[in-house]
């Protein structure tokens, strides 16, 4: 059944509303956001911000889920025919990083943003985390796929897990910083990190 104007109108106005908010984090960070800033931009009182969304944090865990999704959504595609581990956790990691790069100032100012509402959606380092972030997860997985003939706790896994999230974040952070990279060294150091030292940082004893 088609919608009606009405619904349209109000999920156009809820997705301007995100837009806005998204653009706001990524080009002033999460502190500069609020209601009144967005009501600002979209030329709107900020009682129509509040109709649609309940507060601050509100649209902040919409804008970052948005965004988490689509990176979330890269790791899945992975090639069937890429029929090794190592293969397939390479071609993840790569996935992740492309996607990060595609929208860079919004990645930026949550993975380097301190404020309690960012740290909620993209805290990693503690135990437990990877039965509740999917990217982690994910790498676990691969992990122990790559290890399966060799005898590694769980935690050693998670841990491994953490690592290779923490030096990925490293080179993303660097690639989107340092914006005169050449695009063929970029992808050269792209490739070999997700080649051989992401691999390397998987196995059990190396």
């Amino acid at each position: 059944m088609p919608k009606s104007r009405r619904e349209r109108e109000k999920e156009e106005m809820k997705e301007r509303i995100l837009q806005t908010a998204s653009r706001i984090i990524g080009e002033k960070g999460f502190d500069q956001l609020s209601i009144r800033q967005i009501a600002k931009e979209i030329e709107y009182s900020p009682s129509i911000v509040y109709h649609y969304f309940k507060d601050k944090e509100d649209i902040v865990n919409q804008v970052m889920q948005r965004g988490y999704g689509k990176i979330i959504s890269s790791i899945a595609h992975v090639d069937p025919a890429t029929d090794t581990p190592e293969g397939q956790l390479s071609e993840m990691t790569r996935n992740y990083i492309e996607a990060a790069l595609k929208m860079p100032d919004e990645f930026l100012a949550a993975q380097t943003n301190d404020s309690e509402v960012a740290l909620k959606q993209m805290t990693t380092l503690y135990k437990g985390s990877s039965k509740e972030r999917p990217a982690l997860n994910a790498l676990c997985q691969s992990i122990r796929e790559i290890n399966k003939d060799v005898s590694a706790q769980e935690e050693d896994i998670e841990n491994t897990a953490q690592l290779i999230a923490v030096a990925t974040l490293g080179l993303i952070v660097k690639l989107i910083v340092e914006k005169g990279v050449d695009e063929t060294h970029k992808n050269t150091l792209i490739n070999r990190y997700c080649d051989e030292m992401v691999i390397r940082m998987a196995k059990r004893g190396e």
